[in-house]
């Protein structure tokens, strides 16, 4: 309320409740205003103060009901956006074992079942993109042990300190979250 609509309001309030309480004092026969404050009748400073504390009140119930909404319609959002991270984790060592395939194939097999292999691979990864799952695969990248895990260390004239050697493992992000670091070894000259 502004200064000016809560002068108007203390005129009228005060108003109507003196003409109330004289008006139940005249009917009690009480005379003095003090009696009435003996009988629990509340003064103009007690109600006033009364509606400022349920304002306050009204006001933070609002927000608080404001933030219970956000909140639940962000952990809905993510319930929606991470509620296949589960499955997709136990997927990963079936797509782990088609990689191993392709790299350890017999000799003895036919070029068909290498693309065989391959499409499936390549039809796998194509799925797992479209619920937003992204390979980690850090070639030429400086470590990160947000992203990387650091399996041994190796020496490489041609890589700088602290860079990616080889990669034992793709690690996997599911909306820019790490389901699964990749798993590097880390270069030291």
């Amino acid at each position: 309320m502004t200064k000016k609509e809560k002068s108007i309001v203390d005129d009228v309030d005060k108003d109507s409740i003196e003409n109330s309480l004289n008006g139940e004092a005249e009917d009690l026969n009480i005379d003095d205003s003090s009696e009435l404050e003996e009988l629990g009748t509340p003064s103009y400073e007690e109600l006033f103060d009364k509606n400022e504390e349920l304002e306050a009140q009204l006001l933070r119930s609002n927000a608080d009901l404001d933030n219970a909404l956000k909140r639940t319609l962000s952990e809905v959002e993510k319930a929606h956006k991470y509620g296949v991270e589960k499955l997709l984790v136990e997927l990963l060592p079936i797509l782990d074992n088609l990689e191993n395939a392709i790299s350890n194939i017999s000799k003895n097999a036919t070029k068909e079942d290498k693309e065989g292999i391959e499409l499936t691979l390549k039809s796998f990864e194509s799925t797992l993109d479209k619920f937003g799952m992204v390979p980690i695969y850090p070639s030429n990248e400086e470590f990160n042990p947000e992203k990387h895990e650091a399996v041994s260390m190796e020496k490489n004239k041609d890589k700088k300190d602290g860079y990616v050697g080889n990669i034992m493992q793709r690690g996997w992000e599911l909306h820019s979250r790490v389901l699964r670091p990749a798993r590097v070894t880390v270069i030291k000259n």
